[in-house]
């Protein structure tokens, strides 16, 4: 193992080398050659509006391109309306029907103001992370600040879910101080604010092993917002072609990330479809829960030495 360290919460180190060309075999269950984890981000309800006291609209990753400034964007409003009020249930549809397991990306707020989507979450079972109380920039936030917020987050959670999801994702990046803040909240097993390797990997925050599950913006659907359906589902396919090519020595993880308000539309929809058809003919995937690959390395990779945050 090659252990990564950050010594002070104002100095996170920058690790170039991670396995440094030799990773761990991830002996990922019946012998898969990919671990693949779909995510779906739920953030509609969240983000900054003007109704919420921000003083502006945020209408990024969706289709609308005003530059309103301070002004309020109605046609973003709208289109975060129709993730909650359609996308979502056109994407959730589709796992239930596949009979796929799918991690949500849950940002709290946004599940306490639709208690429908909560409650689909909860009947289908579905992995919960949490993505923040709300659409927040915790880059900007000094660290009582950002730990109001994490506490805000998992009351939330505990409220509307009935218990606080084991993995953290800070909306826009985390801040220097956001990994310390998340292993002293305690009962986080993972976090993903990292875009770093294709595997898990173990950090020490102080003398506490904390598991960072790495997560990918490179086949995001936001990518949607430029290309058509047809070469998204190409551009998908062809990661998961590579990595399975390279599984056959060294099996790696692999995160798609989606958003009800851009690939629940129904023309980007049918690139998600193809997507999902290509992993459906590909037996050696292991399509899972991001807890249960982070529960699986840190069983089948543990950290040497340290507690374990999330048994805390």
């Amino acid at each position: 193992m090659h252990p990564h360290s950050e010594p002070s919460a104002m100095q996170p180190v920058r690790d170039f080398a991670g396995y440094a060309g030799d990773p761990p075999k991830a002996n990922w269950p019946n012998g898969a050659r990919l671990a693949l984890n779909f995510v779906l981000n739920v953030e509609e309800g969240s983000e900054p509006s003007v109704p919420d006291g921000d003083g502006y609209t945020e209408n990024r990753l969706t289709d609308s391109s005003l530059q309103l400034g301070e002004t309020r964007d109605l046609a973003a409003e709208g289109l975060f309306e129709y993730g909650s009020r359609a996308g979502f249930w056109r994407i959730h549809r589709e796992f239930e029907r596949r009979a796929l397991p799918l991690t949500i990306f849950a940002c709290a707020l946004a599940l306490e103001r639709n208690p429908a989507i909560t409650a689909a979450i909860s009947q289908a079972n579905y992995d919960v992370c949490s993505h923040g109380y709300r659409w927040i920039n915790h880059r900007e936030l000094d660290p009582e600040a950002e730990r109001e917020q994490i506490r805000l987050a998992v009351e939330s959670f505990e409220r509307t879910l009935g218990y606080q999801p084991a993995g953290w994702y800070c909306r826009y990046g985390p801040s220097v101080n956001t990994r310390r803040l998340v292993v002293e909240h305690g009962g986080f097993l993972y976090d993903s604010d990292a875009y770093n390797d294709d595997l898990p990997y173990w950090t020490s925050i102080g003398d506490t092993a904390h598991l960072v599950v790495p997560y990918s913006l490179t086949v995001n659907d936001g990518k949607l917002l430029t290309m058509t359906a047809a070469q998204w589902a190409e551009f998908v396919t062809d990661a998961i072609d590579v990595l399975l090519a390279e599984g056959e020595d060294r099996p790696k993880m692999m995160s798609i990330g989606l958003h009800c308000r851009i690939v629940g539309q129904p023309a980007r929809f049918a690139g998600l479809t193809r997507v999902l058809d290509h992993v459906a003919g590909c037996p050696d995937i292991w399509v899972a829960p991001r807890l249960a690959i982070a529960q699986h390395w840190a069983t089948a990779h543990p950290a040497a030495g340290s507690t374990l945050n999330g048994d805390a």
